[in-house]
C-alpha cells in the first residue's frame, strides 16, 4: 500500500509534545479526488455486478450466490434496490437449494442447505433430486439474506431440512464445517450457523452452549478473538465471535452501558484491542501491525457498534481514509489507489453506513444487512 510519509510540517505546533501519539484526523492527507461519497458512481457500479460481472470475477463462480449478495444488499444500502427484480432474484436463489429424497435422508449426514453456483450443484436425477449434495453453509447465510433483502418470505422454504441437517456439521468441540465432508473449522461458520438460525428463527440447528463454549475459547490473550483456538486475533475473527454471541443472546447490545463486569467475554480487553485497530492513517487494521484495509471498517466497526463503543472512533480519520478508497469508476478498493472490487465495495458500504451517510440505509452490525432487512421491512 502507498502511504504518504510524514512531513515534519503538519505537526509545526507539537514540537513540545513529541512524545504525543497523534490522533489519525490529525495528520493531513492528500486531496481526495471525490470528496464525499458518491452514491450516484456506487450505484452504477453494482447495477453493472448486477446485469453482468466482469470476466475477473470467473475464477469466483463457485461464490456466486456471495457475489449476489455483495451486489443485491448493498444496492439495498445505497437505496437503490428498486433496480432489483425481486422476485426473479427469489426464485434464481431458491433454485440453488439442495433438497433430499426423502425425510430419511436429511439426518444422512450431508447439509441440506444452499450450494454455492452451478458449477457446485449437481446434475439431477429422474426424480429432479441431486445425487450430490455440495450444500454449504456460507452460501446459504448469503441465500437467505438475499430472499430477505428481497422480502422473500423465509417461512415458505424447507427449513426444516436446512436446520436438521446444519447439526451434522457441528463438531464436538462446538464448531461447525461449512460443508458435510473435508473441510476447515472455525468462527467464520459458527457465524453462518447463528445467522441462519436467527434469520429462520428457529434454533433447532445449532447447540448454542456448545457454540458459545467454542467461541470463549477463541478469545485471546490480549482480548481479541482468533479463527480458531490460539490462533493471533483478527478482526473477522472477533466480528465473528461477537456478532454470533449477540444474534444467539449470550450477550446485550450497546454493552459497554450494562454491566460488562458480569460478559461471559472480557469486555475491557476487547474493547482496548478493537480500538488499537485504528490506525494513523485513520483506517482499521486487522491485525496488529498490519496495513489499514477498507473491509475492516465493518468488521472491527461492527464489533465496536456491538459493544456501544463505536462513539470512540476517530470517524472525521475513519472517513477521510474510506474515501481515498473510493474509486472513480464505483466502489472501493482494499487499499489506496487500487481498482475497486464487490467484496471491498460492499463492506465500505457497510462502514459508510456506521457513519451514518445519510444517502444510505442503516446497518444492523451482527447480520451485515440493513435494519429494514434484518426487521423484514422491504
Amino acid at each position: 500500500m502507498a502511504v504518504r510519509e510524514w512531513n515534519p510540517s503538519d505537526f509545526e505546533d507539537q514540537e513540545e509534545d513529541e512524545e504525543e501519539t497523534p490522533s489519525p484526523s490529525s495528520i493531513s492527507s492528500p486531496s481526495l479526488p471525490f470528496p464525499n461519497f458518491d452514491r450516484d458512481r456506487h450505484v452504477a457500479y453494482l447495477e453493472m455486478m448486477y446485469n453482468l460481472m466482469p470476466y475477473h470475477y470467473q475464477s469466483q463462480e463457485i461464490n456466486r450466490l456471495t457475489l449476489a449478495f455483495f451486489t443485491i444488499s448493498g444496492l439495498h444500502l445505497l437505496q437503490a434496490l428498486d433496480r432489483v427484480d425481486k422476485d426473479r432474484v427469489a426464485n434464481w436463489v431458491l433454485s440453488f437449494q439442495a433438497h433430499p429424497r426423502s425425510k430419511a435422508e436429511v439426518k444422512n449426514g450431508q447439509f441440506y442447505g444452499f450450494h454455492g453456483s452451478r458449477t457446485s450443484q449437481y446434475p439431477q436425477d429422474e426424480n429432479g433430486v441431486s445425487a450430490h449434495n455440495g450444500g454449504h453453509l456460507a452460501s446459504t447465510y448469503c441465500a437467505l439474506a438475499i430472499l430477505k433483502t428481497v422480502g422473500f418470505n423465509l417461512s415458505t422454504i424447507d427449513k426444516e431440512s436446512i436446520l436438521i441437517s446444519m447439526r451434522n456439521l457441528q463438531q464436538p468441540d462446538g464448531s461447525f464445517m461449512p460443508v458435510h465432508v473435508g473441510a476447515e473449522t472455525d468462527l467464520r461458520f459458527v457465524y453462518c450457523a447463528a445467522a441462519i438460525c436467527f434469520m429462520l428463527e428457529d434454533w433447532s440447528g445449532m447447540d448454542r452452549e456448545k457454540a458459545t463454549e467454542y467461541i470463549l475459547n477463541c478469545q485471546s490473550y490480549d482480548g481479541g478473538f482468533g479463527l480458531m483456538p490460539g490462533l493471533e486475533s483478527h478482526g473477522g475473527g472477533t466480528y465473528c465471535a461477537v456478532a454470533s454471541l449477540r444474534l444467539m443472546g449470550y450477550i446485550e447490545d450497546d454493552l459497554l452501558s450494562k454491566n460488562a463486569s458480569s460478559s461471559i467475554i472480557n469486555v475491557p480487553l476487547l474493547l482496548d484491542w478493537s480500538m488499537q485497530r485504528q490506525a494513523t492513517d485513520g483506517g482499521f487494521q486487522g491485525r496488529a501491525n498490519k496495513s489499514s484495509d477498507t473491509c475492516y471498517a465493518f468488521w472491527v466497526g461492527a464489533v465496536l457498534r456491538i459493544l456501544g463503543g463505536y462513539k470512540f472512533i476517530d470517524k472525521i480519520a475513519l472517513r477521510r481514509f474510506l474515501l481515498t478508497c473510493q474509486s472513480e469508476f464505483g466502489g472501493f478498493s482494499k487499499y489506496p489507489g487500487e481498482l475497486p472490487d464487490i467484496y471491498h465495495s460492499y463492506y465500505g458500504y457497510t462502514a459508510f453506513s456506521l457513519l451514518e451517510e445519510p444517502s444510505l440505509n442503516p446497518l444492523c452490525a451482527e447480520l451485515g444487512m440493513t435494519d429494514l432487512t434484518a426487521l423484514g421491512i422491504i
